[in-house]
């Protein structure tokens, strides 16, 4: 290539992976299958299937703890890393627990509004941070607190959910019942999504540890 060429340089993506990236990577992992568990329990209707799904999330919440943990101890934080994190959060603490409500019996019209919703929060909530980061940041250059409640909190919806499940209050005998509000139906279970995601959309300054 000629001093001249105008092309980018070439580079290997898998090189450019850190360890911090690989165990987000695994974040990201822990949610999709989460989600296909849930596809494999609607098809099969073994409990074992939808166990499975509900323990990956707090897996996933663990790497994404790790990931930061290793970053700092490595040096070795970037953009690469940061939009990686982002992006596994999504399935991970938005996708995923939205796919299992939906899988548990908030199927109705208005319950996959209110699910669609909760998941445009948390990507909301995730690129609200991306850009403010900077800005939030102290002296020191790292983020003071965080700006409405971050995505892992919808951990303590799934948690609720599981107990549910558990319980055997789902599907037909889901807690809180059902409305039918014009044409459509709603649990008011899924409501407490509605509310995770509005925290997260929030101004609720929460301190950063």
């Amino acid at each position: 290539m000629s001093d001249q060429d105008p092309r980018p340089p070439r580079f290997s993506m898998i090189r450019e992976f850190s360890l911090a990236d690989l165990i987000t990577l695994g974040n990201g992992a822990c949610g999709v299958v989460s989600i296909f568990l849930c596809l494999q329990y609607l098809a099969d209707d073994e409990r074992r299937f939808l166990w499975t799904a509900f323990f990956l999330l707090p897996t996933a919440f663990v790497l994404d703890a790790a990931d930061g943990w290793v970053a700092r101890k490595t040096n070795s934080g970037s953009r690469l890393g940061g939009d990686l994190d982002s992006l596994a959060d999504t399935i991970s603490f938005g996708v995923a627990p939205a796919v299992l409500a939906y899988t548990l019996g908030m199927n109705g019209a208005w319950d996959a509004a209110i699910l669609v919703f909760f998941v445009l929060c948390g990507i909301a909530r995730l690129a609200r941070f991306n850009v403010t980061a900077d800005e939030l940041a102290g002296p020191t250059g790292k983020v003071k607190y965080f700006e409405g409640t971050p995505i892992p909190t919808s951990l303590a919806v799934v948690l609720v959910l599981g107990i549910a499940f558990w319980m055997d209050a789902v599907h037909a005998d889901l807690w809180l019942g059902e409305l039918r509000l014009g044409p459509w139906l709603l649990h008011p279970f899924v409501l407490l999504y509605g509310v995770s995601g509005s925290l997260m959309i929030s101004t609720i300054r929460i301190p950063k540890p």
